[in-house]
């Protein structure tokens, strides 16, 4: 298969590996040769440091390599059958250069955009075939993350579907089919596991750092809510919020947190600029913020359960956003699992968890928040209490 990767950034070069690791001709193309060169010198590293730990030898070290060629005109991608655009996340810059691709490709070639967070059936539209056009969200890194997104968009025929689904599987990859919505699966469940524990640090509950151990030590993820928006950085992390938040009309479950706006606003990005929810030492080590502390007193006999207690507000918010993915059929459960195990290394799904706290508990968790505090921010799935009410598990 002749493959085509717009864009040599991180993703559009991780895309372009694994594509090539499958043995896929890969033409990756940007309009700067600086970032074609980088992005060549960056595999060379990449695949020499697999060959120093004996993941491959010379000889396919090679072979990767040469299925891989760097192209900085989309003319030469005329050939593909396939074309993933992995650029900025802006409509327009990518409808533009869609549309110009299109006029060189053939008329059965699929051109896939890696978007995270816009409307596949926006881009699809400036398209003269927009059944050809989906949406296919690797995560970083892609060579790493086993898990990929595939989402159709209305336009999307269903042999573009079909296609897709078969190309990324034989790739190595999981994949999980989500409606054409805000977040897709990943960006949507997650929302909580940010916002719950800035909404907790607001209220004085607990510290950066008690949110994150709770998280860890209770709940077994392999880093906590702070210590990922640090990683990630807190200007993308907040700006993927707002965009969620407005694109669901300004519901209440997925409101931006001041605290982050701030922090954002300050240059408090995380580890990129030394400062974030924690502070970073030049060789990044991680120490705690010294203002970073709860402002309600708590004894050593209580640490625990409060422990507890911040995770599962966490943990229920979380089971409760990936119910509700379901109840509006935004992907079947096993794909929801899967996405939030493969896609963001969640030591369990979350459907299963809820199977294993129970269903009762969990409507149980949410009404006895809805009670606190009642915003429709803590409002209970519909899918949680049916099945509540007939004694029904997840089938995943």
């Amino acid at each position: 298969m002749n493959v085509a990767i717009i864009g040599a950034g991180t993703m559009g070069s991780g895309i372009a590996q694994v594509a090539a690791t499958a043995g896929c001709t890969v033409k990756l193309y940007d309009l700067k040769v600086e970032a074609l060169e980088k992005s060549k010198s960056n595999l060379e590293k990449i695949m020499s440091r697999l060959v120093e730990k004996g993941r491959i030898d010379q000889d396919e070290k090679e072979r990767i390599e040469s299925n891989i060629q760097y192209v900085d005109t989309l003319k030469k991608l005329k050939d593909s059958n396939w074309v993933i655009e992995a650029i900025v996340e802006n409509l327009d810059i990518k409808q533009n250069v869609l549309t110009t691709l299109e006029k060189f490709v053939s008329d059965d070639c699929i051109i896939a955009t890696n978007t995270s967070s816009l409307s596949v059936a926006s881009i699809s539209s400036a398209l003269e075939n927009p059944e050809r056009c989906i949406g296919i969200h690797f995560f970083n890194p892609a060579p790493l993350m086993k898990l990929v997104e595939v989402i159709p968009a209305i336009q999307t025929s269903e042999k573009t579907l079909d296609t897709s689904v078969k190309t990324i599987q034989s790739w190595g990859k999981t994949v999980a089919v989500a409606k054409d919505t805000p977040g897709f699966i990943v960006n949507r469940v997650a929302r909580p596991f940010y916002g719950e524990a800035l909404r907790i640090y607001e209220e004085g509950i607990a510290s950066f750092s008690e949110i994150d151990k709770a998280i860890k030590e209770i709940g077994g993820f392999r880093m906590g809510p702070f210590e990922l928006m640090d990683f990630i950085g807190n200007d993308v992390n907040y700006t993927v919020t707002e965009t969620v938040f407005k694109a669901f009309y300004f519901d209440p479950r997925y409101k931006p947190s001041f605290t982050q706006k701030r922090f954002s606003e300050a240059g408090y990005l995380g580890r990129k600029s030394g400062k974030g929810y924690y502070n970073y030492s030049e060789d990044g080590k991680m120490t705690a913020r010294t203002d970073g502390k709860s402002t309600r007193a708590k004894t050593a006999s209580e640490e625990k359960v409060t422990d507890q207690a911040v995770f599962d507000r966490i943990l229920i918010m979380l089971i409760n956003e990936a119910a509700d993915a379901l109840f509006w059929n935004i992907a079947s459960a096993e794909d929801i699992d899967n996405a939030m195990t493969k896609g963001v290394n969640y030591p369990k799904g979350l459907l299963a968890w809820a199977n294993e706290k129970g269903i009762e508990w969990c409507v149980s968790k949410m009404d006895e928040l809805y009670q606190m505090y009642r915003e429709d921010r803590y409002r209970c799935s519909p899918l949680l209490r049916q099945m509540n009410s007939e004694k029904l598990q997840f089938e995943v």
